[in-house]
Formats: C-alpha cells, structure tokens, sequence
C-alpha cells in the first residue's frame, strides 16, 4: 500500500465522521404527518370551550409542532442533545410568557372605559 492511498484512507473516516446519520424520508414524512394532526387539533381545539384552558392546550400543541419542526427538519435530532434541550425549553418558557401575558389581560380589560369620541353618536337632527 502506497503513502497516498493510506493517507485516503485514513481522512476517508474523518469526513464520514463529520456528517452524522440524518432522517430517512420515512421519518420525515411521518413527522408531517403528525404536524397536520396537530394542526387539526389547534383547529378542533379552538372550537371547543375550554375556558381558559384554550390557550394553554393551543400553546402546548405549538411547543410540539416548533419542536418536531425544529428537531427534524432542522437535523438537531442528530446533533449533541444538549442543542436539542436548549430548544425545546426555549420554545416552553416562550410558549409560558405568552400564556401568562394573555391571562392577565383578561383582569384589567373589564375596567377599561371607553372615552366619549369612541361612544357612538347621535346623527345630528
């Protein structure tokens, strides 16, 4: 065996090193699938009365979507866990500052008066 053909074959393992085993396309398609299903229960969710429970379920299901997006089709489930971890708890406490701004806004709007140019008005006789 010459120099050069041990030298390729000793960078060969290297580069092959360097790119990590990404999705089949049947993951990813399975992956689509379970984000149309989520998009329906956004949809079959936001029909239904849950009280203030609405938002939460609605922000939960969009954690799961952001995160399936994010780790499939962005490649981080093959990437180091911890990239993977940062993003999912980035995509959770986003998803709880929302929720807990749109919870507090419901207990300031009831006193919110309108001003007297946004009454209606009498046309002019």
């Amino acid at each position: 065996m010459s120099q050069a053909e041990s030298q390729a074959s000793a960078a060969a393992p290297a580069a092959e090193e360097d790119h990590g085993p990404h999705a089949v396309p049947r993951a990813l398609v399975a992956v689509y699938v379970v984000l149309v299903v989520c998009t329906g229960l956004t949809v079959g969710v936001s029909r239904i009365d849950l009280g203030n429970f609405n938002i939460w379920v609605c922000l939960l299901i969009a954690v799961i979507k952001g995160s399936l997006v994010a780790l499939y089709f962005m490649h981080l489930r093959w990437d180091s866990p911890f990239y993977g971890i940062v993003l999912i708890s980035a995509f959770f406490f986003a998803a709880l500052f929302i929720g807990l701004a749109l919870l507090d806004s419901h207990s300031y709007q009831p006193i919110i008066k309108p001003t007297p140019m946004a009454l209606p008005q009498a046309p002019p006789p």
